[in-house]
């Protein structure tokens, strides 16, 4: 179900609340409003997530990159030791 789905949905239930007896709708305003705070925390929390996501593929990227370059240097080292041209330390 999407956001403006779910929303939607939620605010016609509302409505239908607001048309009972009071005694049967604070109880379900009650679950109602409950019902949004949770769905909006797990809506800020998958948003978390995502960002962490994101951040987590990002430095993956970066440590693969330097994996790369270390092997490309250990590499040239290693002919110029194999050919006696080793740099001078």
């Amino acid at each position: 179900m999407h956001e403006q789905e779910f929303t939607a949905k939620l605010d016609t239930l509302l409505e239908k609340i607001e048309n009972l007896p009071p005694d049967q709708r604070v109880e379900l305003e009650r679950l109602a409003s409950q019902t949004r705070a949770r769905h909006e925390l797990m809506h800020k929390n998958l948003s978390e997530l995502q960002n962490s996501l994101d951040h987590l593929r990002l430095s993956v990227k970066y440590l693969v990159f330097d994996l790369e370059a270390t092997r490309r240097e250990n590499t040239y080292l290693r002919t110029l030791v194999d050919k006696g041209d080793a740099p001078d330390a």
